[in-house]
């Protein structure tokens, strides 16, 4: 064979080896959920709408117009008898709470998920190669990643991320992390522990747009271990498909309706403003513009592009011509819907804007009524609820959706790698769900009177602050 004859079998076999080179490449780029763990509490600290009441009223701040409105707010907004709180609020210390009460109700998480998910999995402490940690409102020297690995004696090389501030929508961000990771250290295990602190961020003031963080926000976690080890692949529960980050910082409206900041009393809480709903849907929609070319079908994508198109064409030519706004329908390459819990109003807003049906919003339901808002670790109770259910079946396309400070609309499509036996937090009660009147048993108590002067029912033995 002559230099030419050489030369000609290079160029033809270069192209087909770097093919194949990247094509084995990409396999170890892939993000595999390995195993999740969500965190329950004990029975004794679960938080009930009386008690909520018994709390309220130790607030000395409170006249009875805030001690209405947050009743009502308790009242109305989708969360049940069972979520859990902090130790100091039993203990009736939520004035004066320390930054060990903050510590105490990490360490209970951290003893409790971490340890179980590390025994069911059969993964050493010391094989964790990467650990993402997020949770917003507790930051601490040493950091709470620097915590872990003390408590569970992880190696020195171990790559540490520690997120702090950013809200409920984080998991997402601490994924994007493993994910981007994953593409330069192959054969690696990482950890994803997501939580909040409430103990040391209880609002003792007056201020309502302040108080609505006390009513929705309930005790919970969620570690996960994720791999791009494909010896791992055939025990994996899901991969990631593909994920979106919106954020919309760059506006002072999204940035200030959601921020932590004092009240004129001095008092310290997370400030919810009345334009939160407009700055939750800009970002949802931006997020949804991008991510659905990546996750629908072609044939979708067509139909919307082409009907959007005529209704423009027919309101070009007759200007009173409206009719029904077309819509994109994201069932068409998604099978199963998991949306953060930030509240009754927005999974129903959600739901509206997706065209959702009840069994799809379900799962988002019941863990707001179970668990509450358990900020960016809601996202995996739900999950959770889906498993338990056996709703996930191999090959089925899950889309998760999530909203935090910033203000950020986060989303991912994970695909379940297996069937899913629902061996979770939900196990022993799961049968209970879903429940089909979710109204507060206290409702008749609290429930507001509509008259002209917007009256209050308050129970007789209930004594009302001055």
């Amino acid at each position: 064979m002559d230099l030419i004859d050489m030369f000609s079998s290079l160029l033809f076999l270069l192209p087909l080896l770097y093919l194949l080179w990247t094509t084995y490449d990409r396999r170890h780029r892939h993000c595999y959920i390995l195993d999740y763990e969500c965190y329950k509490p004990g029975d004794e600290r679960k938080l009930s709408t009386k008690f909520s009441g018994e709390i309220i009223q130790r607030n000395k701040q409170l006249g009875l117009h805030e001690y209405k409105f947050l009743l009502k707010t308790i009242v109305s907004s989708g969360i049940g008898e069972e979520t859990y709180a902090p130790q100091m609020v039993f203990d009736g210390r939520e004035a004066s709470a320390t930054l060990h009460d903050g510590l105490l109700e990490m360490d209970e998480f951290f003893l409790d998920s971490i340890g179980n998910l590390l025994k069911r999995t059969a993964i050493p402490a010391a094989d964790i190669d990467l650990l993402v940690v997020n949770i917003s409102m507790l930051s601490t020297a040493p950091s709470l990643s620097a915590r872990i690995i003390n408590l569970y004696k992880m190696r020195d090389d171990v790559k540490v991320y520690n997120l702090t501030g950013m809200g409920c929508s984080a998991s997402v961000v601490a994924i994007n992390v493993v994910e981007n990771v994953f593409k330069t250290c192959k054969n690696s295990v990482a950890m994803v522990v997501t939580s909040e602190s409430l103990s040391p961020n209880w609002y003792m003031g007056k201020d309502r747009s302040k108080m609505l963080a006390n009513c929705l926000f309930r005790t919970g976690g969620c570690a996960l271990i994720l791999t791009n080890n494909l010896s791992f692949k055939e025990k994996a529960m899901f991969k990631l498909k593909t994920l979106v980050r919106t954020h919309h910082g760059a506006s002072d409206e999204a940035y200030g309706c959601c921020e932590q900041k004092e009240d004129d009393l001095g008092f310290v809480g997370v400030h919810l403003g009345k334009n939160l709903p407009k700055a939750a849907t800009r970002a949802f929609i931006d997020n949804l513009k991008e991510i659905a070319p990546k996750i629908l079908p072609v044939r979708e994508l067509i139909r919307f592009l082409t009907a959007k198109n005529l209704r423009k064409m027919r309101q070009r030519w007759n200007k009173a011509a409206g009719g029904k706004a077309v819509t994109i329908n994201f069932k068409s390459g998604v099978d199963h819907f998991c949306l953060h819990t930030g509240g009754k109003a927005v999974i129903d807003a959600i739901g509206q804007n997706l065209g959702l049906s009840e069994y799809d919003v379900e799962p988002a339901r019941m863990t707001l009524h179970r668990f509450g808002n358990t900020s960016a670790s809601s996202l995996w109770y739900v999950l959770a609820y889906m498993e338990a259910k056996k709703r996930l079946k191999k090959g089925d396309k899950v889309f998760m959706i999530s909203f935090g400070a910033g203000f950020k609309c986060n989303s991912c499509v994970w695909e379940v790698v297996r069937d899913l036996s629902g061996d979770n937090v939900w196990k022993s009660f799961i049968d209970c769900y879903p429940k089909k009147n979710l109204a507060n048993p206290f409702f008749d108590k609290f429930g507001w009177v509509q008259d002209a002067d917007d009256n209050f029912n308050i129970p007789d033995d209930y004594q009302i602050p001055d």
